[in-house]
């Protein structure tokens, strides 16, 4: 359980605390199969979800049942909470097991609400929970980036840039299938394979599979 310390929504909170606290906060654990929907739009949600292991993503449906990935969260990593504090709003979108995964649901309404044996962790918790907001408006808001410009080309560069700036390295592995990429970028995944293909022969970079190399100097 002491693994649960390094993940942002429990950081500061000592190992000895913990088994206490997961109690308190009604905590339980499911496991799911590779494309298990965990949430789906329109359900209301009271808890948020803590990834175990294995990866979900966030998704948007269209009418026709196209997808866009919107984010994802894994290993350590939170989903749900900005539902869950606006327990009276229908979800939006899908939340979707992209490989087999194990979730730990914590109750928003405990987290927020002071128990009656004034556990010393529940104002760090809400500290760890507005700072995992903050960095999922952060997250949005580089995803707006990357889909703002009108041309694959620019889309795809405008992604890659912010990878190499995350990573430290022109050198950078991507998390995303070349699917998962186009439905991030809101893009058709042939046109998205044919643009990299242009961008290789251009000398803009070299890929392979999720490994990408950007050249600067052309």
């Amino acid at each position: 359980m002491e693994k649960f310390v390094q993940t942002p929504i429990f950081m500061g909170i000592k190992p000895e605390e913990l088994d206490v606290m997961l109690k308190c906060l009604g905590t339980y654990k499911r496991k799911y199969k590779k494309g298990t929907r965990i949430f789906q739009q329109g359900d209301k949600l009271q808890e948020l979800g803590l990834v175990l292991t294995g990866k979900v993503h966030i998704v948007k449906l269209d009418v026709w049942g196209k997808e866009s990935i919107l984010g994802e969260s894994g290993p350590g990593q939170v989903f749900g909470e900005t539902y869950a504090c606006r327990s009276d709003e229908p979800l939006m979108v899908d939340v979707a097991a992209v490989e087999d995964t194990e979730i730990l649901f914590l109750s928003v309404k405990r987290i927020l609400t002071t128990c009656s044996s004034s556990c010393q962790f529940h104002n760090r918790l809400i500290n760890n929970l507005v700072y995992v907001m903050a960095g999922k408006n952060l997250n949005l808001s580089r995803k707006i980036d990357c889909i703002t410009p009108r041309s694959i080309r620019e889309r795809i560069l405008s992604y890659l840039s912010y990878e190499a700036i995350k990573q430290g390295s022109c050198i950078v592995d991507i998390s995303f299938s070349r699917q998962q990429l186009a439905d991030y970028l809101a893009v058709d995944r042939s046109a998205l394979s044919s643009e990299l293909s242009k961008m290789q022969k251009d000398g803009l970079l070299e890929y392979n599979k999720n490994h990408f190399e950007i050249h600067k100097d052309i």
